[in-house]
């Protein structure tokens, strides 16, 4: 009986899928699960996936998807599948919600950045949604190295193996009013915070001290948080990092002599340590999965592997909402009001709590050494969308919620796709009453058509 009413379930989604067909080409389907923002590369669908690759193989002509292969292919994404084709993830209208973004990204594409000394025309961002719904444009796929992005993650890293109080003795938590590679200590003498590159030094030195003692370690942390996509790392630039490094071997010297290290911390093992982290490698597509990680509480969404603890996600959050961006923090929390790092290399890594995690890059950096064109993006994002920290205040001026879907839009949805289902495969008043409780549709706000189409309803 169980079997039974787990077919009659996939049935019924195999022909909302469909729009009640008997049979679509596996592009199509493919195609509607983009629009839930599923991506085919999502580990969760790899069964799936190469079930469907092959039929591909196997098969002689175009391969078409009919209800045998459906449920061959999705028995073990059932659930995934029904929220998504339900709207019941984070961003129901994923496709309306893309659309903007792709607008947003077009809208900044034509900024000219004045000061910038590198070339303007790489500019990409990918987000990725905490239940794994995933959008990228522009230069997605092209490696650069994190820099001062990497400075969350070790942090992460490091109060999660360590904890907060452990940490904190040896870096502070306050914004410093002063440039990340200041020669500057707090009254404490300790690094302001994580995200200067004092403080960063100092968290790669506990980390060495620490249980994850090589770098290939953390590199494989690295990989979880981004859900074991692209992450690299670029030897050029490690050995750059060690020849020009001049102020952050001053800085170096400088903690050392204040005491700064934790006992057992080499000082020239600690700064190699640093310049191979900022040396690592990801994509726009990696890199947004790490920000979603972190908007989820420490659980990579598209892999649901526990990466960091619950401590280490909100410190980390905290410090990037008032120290990420260098000298422009304090604007970025009053015209944004999300938690945000970036790196010379023009990365923006953003992040919407509870909701998705953004990855924009590109070259050009402004005085202070933010992307020109990441910073005007997430200006925008907050612009259209209710992201900043405090939009949601009563009585506040409201802008677009992705994360709402219209009532009426819903209702209307599920209508249609009922009553196709009806005129084409006419399953009776018992098949409606499944549909209705599948979707959480009340019956009573169905509209008087399906008592025509089936009147002993």
């Amino acid at each position: 009986r169980s079997k039974s009413l787990c077919t009659g379930v996939e049935d019924m989604l195999f022909y909302t899928i469909t729009e009640g067909k008997e049979h679509i080409p596996i592009s199509s389907f493919i195609s509607a699960l983009k629009k839930t923002g599923l991506h085919p590369s999502d580990p969760r669908l790899r069964d799936c996936m190469e079930k469907l690759r092959q039929a591909v193989r196997d098969s002689i002509g175009e391969v078409m998807m009919d209800k045998e292969l459906f449920h061959r292919c999705v028995g073990g994404n059932i659930v995934l599948l029904i929220q998504a084709f339900r709207k019941k993830f984070i961003i129901p209208e994923f496709d309306v919600f893309a659309k903007k973004i792709n607008e947003i990204f077009n809208t900044v594409a034509d900024y000219i950045p004045h000061l910038s000394k590198f070339s303007p025309e790489l500019w990409g961002v990918s987000l990725c949604t905490v239940d794994g719904q995933r959008h990228s444009i522009g230069d997605t796929k092209q490696p650069f190295c994190l820099q001062s992005c990497v400075k969350p993650l070790e942090y992460a890293i490091a109060v999660h193996e360590a904890g907060t109080e452990k940490v904190h003795r040896y870096v502070g938590m306050e914004p410093s009013g002063l440039k990340f590679n200041k020669l500057s200590l707090d009254e404490e003498d300790k690094p302001h915070n994580p995200m200067v590159n004092a403080g960063a030094m100092v968290i790669s030195s506990l980390i060495k001290v620490n249980n994850l003692s090589s770098f290939p370690q953390v590199m494989e942390f690295v990989k979880k948080i981004a859900g074991h996509e692209y992450v690299g790392f670029s030897n050029a630039t490690f050995q750059s990092e060690k020849e020009t490094g001049d102020r952050n071997f001053a800085i170096g010297y400088y903690m050392k002599e204040k005491k700064c290290f934790p006992d057992g911390a080499d000082m020239i093992d600690a700064l190699d340590f640093y310049f191979q982290l900022c040396s690592i490698e990801v994509t726009c597509e990696s890199g947004s999965i790490m920000a979603a990680t972190l908007a989820n509480g420490g659980i990579c969404p598209i892999t649901g592997e526990h990466v960091l603890c619950a401590e280490a996600v909100r410190n980390t959050l905290s410090l990037m909402h008032s120290c990420g961006m260098y000298d422009f923090s304090g604007q970025m929390a009053f015209h944004v009001g999300l938690p945000a790092k970036s790196g010379v290399s023009g990365a923006v890594l953003l992040v919407v709590p509870n909701v998705m995690g953004v990855m924009c890059w590109s070259p050009p950096l402004d005085r202070v050494g933010n992307s020109v064109r990441g910073i005007r993006f997430c200006q925008e994002l907050v612009s259209h969308f209710n992201f900043h920290n405090y939009d949601n205040l009563r009585h506040f001026v409201k802008k677009q919620d992705p994360r709402r879907q219209d009532g009426d839009d819903r209702v209307s949805l599920c209508f249609q796709l009922d009553v196709r289902c009806l005129q084409w495969r006419r399953v009776g008043p018992e098949k409606v009453r499944q549909r209705a409780s599948l979707f959480c549709v009340p019956v009573n706000k169905w509209p008087s058509l399906y008592h025509q189409n089936c009147s002993d309803f």
